[in-house]
């Protein structure tokens, strides 16, 4: 392959991701002076940093009646997802049964990233398999059962497809604030 062929198609994969990176906007928070510039707003690998070390997450559903549900789940960010497993039978898959919407966050407010969007169920077993390989790395806990379980679709391995973001960096919240909006597709 030529150098120019590998140059161009270096470019292409540059084009791909950046077209795959959230926009990053200003959110709108009245009464707290935010600037109207883009000038300090965190960049998404900021966010992509945080998501990928944070170790436990809160996630946020909505339960049968209207009122909201709050746990901590552990949680991997992988391919532009937010994956995570919960027996079918908690309320958080429950709650995720009937309404798909929900919030997930990670564990360290002071450099915070919220998530909002939709949850959806993998069924790919080679990609539940990747993501059992890394889960035990980074929780240093073997699935075991559990694992064979998900492998087998039994247990459900959830991901959360962010719709809408936000970055909140406690000591430079004046001017980092910031919300990146995803594709929808």
């Amino acid at each position: 392959m030529t150098s120019h062929k590998k140059s161009m198609m270096a470019e292409s994969k540059k084009r791909i991701a950046q077209a795959s990176l959230p926009q990053a906007t200003r959110p709108h928070i009245p009464g707290y002076g935010l600037p109207n510039s883009k000038k300090g707003l965190l960049p998404w690998r900021w966010a992509e940093d945080r998501l990928k070390k944070s170790r436990q997450f809160w996630i946020a559903t909505t339960r049968p009646d209207g009122q909201p549900h709050v746990m901590i789940v552990w949680a991997l960010w992988m391919h532009g997802l937010l994956y995570f497993s919960t027996g079918k039978e908690s309320r958080k898959a429950r709650n995720i049964a009937q309404n798909p919407k929900c919030t997930m966050c990670t564990d360290n407010a002071a450099e915070g990233v919220i998530l909002e969007g939709a949850v959806d169920t993998e069924r790919d077993v080679e990609r539940i398999r990747e993501l059992i390989n890394l889960y035990e790395k980074k929780y240093k806990y073997k699935l075991g059962k559990m694992g064979e379980r998900m492998l087998a679709l039994e247990d459900p391995v959830f991901f959360l497809r962010p719709k809408v973001g936000f970055g909140l960096w406690e000591k430079k919240f004046a001017t980092s604030a910031t919300r990146w909006l995803f594709n929808s597709a």
